[in-house]
């Protein structure tokens, strides 16, 4: 294959309030994906605990974290639910040598996101108000009145621009996951 021209890659920001499925869809698309190096599922940096379950994170303490930030080690980084986020500044190799970077990340990040990685792509994934509530409750992380909360959050999230694209995940999981998968086939 030649590599005279090549494209710039694509940052890939997923998005979308707690409970919808980010994680799921994601690990389904690195699943299908894992052979196909033009397609890179960056790890965040989490000051979380290792080994507390869900993503497959970077632990780092509060202090380590603030450290990092401070040297320039993210390409973004926000704070969210008591915890800070960073994608690695690794994703800009990658980027340059013309893969697809998915990340999930905070909507508040995405300006500063399209500010800095033009030609990106954001794609919300949602649930309708029913399956969200009962996917929070089965989970069991959150009291009621958190759950109540987190659902308030969610019929509040919007989002717009014309790099913008929204895939609903009430159905089969798998369904979800190849509509994931057949938006980032779609040339930037």
């Amino acid at each position: 294959m030649e590599h005279e021209h090549r494209r710039p890659g694509r940052l890939v920001l997923v998005v979308g309030p707690s409970g919808v499925g980010k994680d799921s869809v994601l690990d389904g698309a690195r699943a299908a994906l894992k052979d196909d190096p033009a397609v890179v599922f960056p790890r965040r940096v989490v000051t979380r605990a290792p080994g507390l379950g869900g993503e497959d994170y970077i632990p780092a303490s509060a202090a380590d974290f603030v450290a990092m930030a401070a040297k320039g080690d993210f390409a973004l980084h926000w704070p969210a639910h008591g915890l800070q986020y960073g994608i690695p500044k690794s994703i800009e190799a990658d980027l340059a040598a013309g893969r697809q970077v998915v990340v999930n990340v905070s909507r508040g990040s995405i300006d500063e996101a399209r500010r800095k990685y033009p030609g990106l792509l954001v794609i919300g994934i949602t649930a309708s108000p029913g399956v969200l509530r009962r996917r929070l409750e089965q989970r069991g992380r959150e009291s009621p009145a958190e759950i109540e909360e987190r659902l308030s959050r969610a019929a509040a999230f919007s989002l717009s621009g014309d790099d913008v694209a929204i895939l609903n995940n009430d159905g089969p999981l798998a369904d979800t996951v190849q509509n994931f998968l057949a938006l980032l086939q779609k040339p930037a």
